[in-house]
């Protein structure tokens, strides 16, 4: 698909097919009001753990950030985001202060891989990985617009025990969704010729 074809031409939702083949994030910048919640919400959630998970471990858990704990948080990457860069500007500060409120809601993911003696923690990463892309396929199949983020507070150690991370765990990512108040235009993919190979060839 080319980078520049008409939005009417992706997250098509007629299939299952034309919805994995056509989907394509929402940029936060681009999203509004409403946000899913109540059974949608639950919808979308329970899509999302029904991953491959080898050992039926469940490796991952979510972390809701709605209504006003958006803004409590934006106050906690503002003040640490003012520790670590005493020089930011106020716009700087600002803007840190209103990440979690470019959307009505950010689903965080939390990778909770753990040594395990039959499943590979890495098994557990990826299955954590799935967990987001299931959730923004089935934001995009009931309507909504989503986009899987991390940003430098997803790595940030101090951040993460104050969303309430235990040692170990591990922000996977952040999806926001929303409603897109405009519709995103496509990017240029990748040509599978380069990517695909014929083993013994």
């Amino acid at each position: 698909m080319a980078a520049d074809a008409p939005a009417a031409r992706l997250n098509d939702r007629t299939s299952t097919l034309s919805l994995l083949a056509t989907r394509r994030s929402t940029p936060v910048a681009l999203m509004g009001e409403p946000g899913p919640e109540g059974d949608a919400l639950t919808a979308i959630l329970k899509a999302a753990a029904r991953v491959p998970d080898h050992g039926k471990l469940a490796p991952w858990r979510f972390i809701l950030f709605r209504g006003g704990a958006r803004e409590a948080i934006g106050e906690v990457l503002q003040a640490r985001y003012r520790a670590l860069h005493p020089d930011a500007s106020g716009e700087t500060l600002a803007f840190e202060c209103g990440r979690f409120l470019r959307a009505p809601v950010v689903v965080g993911v939390v990778s909770t891989a753990r040594a395990h003696p039959k499943i590979p923690e890495w098994e557990q990463v990826l299955s954590a990985g799935a967990v987001c892309q299931n959730m923004l396929i089935s934001a995009a199949a009931m309507g909504y617009a989503a986009q899987w983020l991390t940003e430098w507070y997803a790595f940030d150690e101090e951040t993460v025990r104050a969303m309430g991370l235990d040692e170990g765990e591990r922000i996977a990512g952040f999806v926001y969704m929303g409603t897109a108040r405009e519709a995103p235009m496509e990017r240029p993919r990748p040509d599978l010729d380069a990517l695909v190979s014929e083993y013994g060839c």
